[in-house]
């Protein structure tokens, strides 16, 4: 629900919570019963963190042109181990050790 501020010439400022239907009625100080009038403020409306805000943007803008990636970019990822064939899969590394090969070395033929 939005806050409206509202002046009474007696108390000064005060902030009401109302929808927004009745933000045009008339309200009364809290404190003496008087009537307030409407105070027009800004709203209050917050920035967003510049990360968020660089990366909202940037989805916008690739929404309707794509950008074309013409290089390799960011840092390589971490090599692992050598890939294992599927068929290898079910031997444990006591197989591989009485197969003589080690963990890590196969050969396909």
């Amino acid at each position: 629900m939005p806050m409206y501020v509202f002046a009474c010439h007696e108390c000064g400022q005060f902030e009401l919570a109302r929808p927004m239907a009745e933000a045009s009625s008339r309200a009364y100080c809290p404190d003496c019963q008087r009537q307030a009038r409407r105070v027009f403020t800004p709203p209050r409306l917050t920035r967003l963190a510049a990360p968020v805000q660089r990366a909202l943007e940037t989805e916008e803008a690739s929404a309707h042109e794509p950008r074309v990636v013409t290089e390799k970019r960011g840092r390589p990822l971490r090599q692992g181990r050598e890939p294992v064939p599927p068929w290898v899969l079910h031997l444990r590394p006591a197989a591989w050790v009485a197969a003589g090969k080690k963990e890590g070395e196969f050969s396909c033929f």
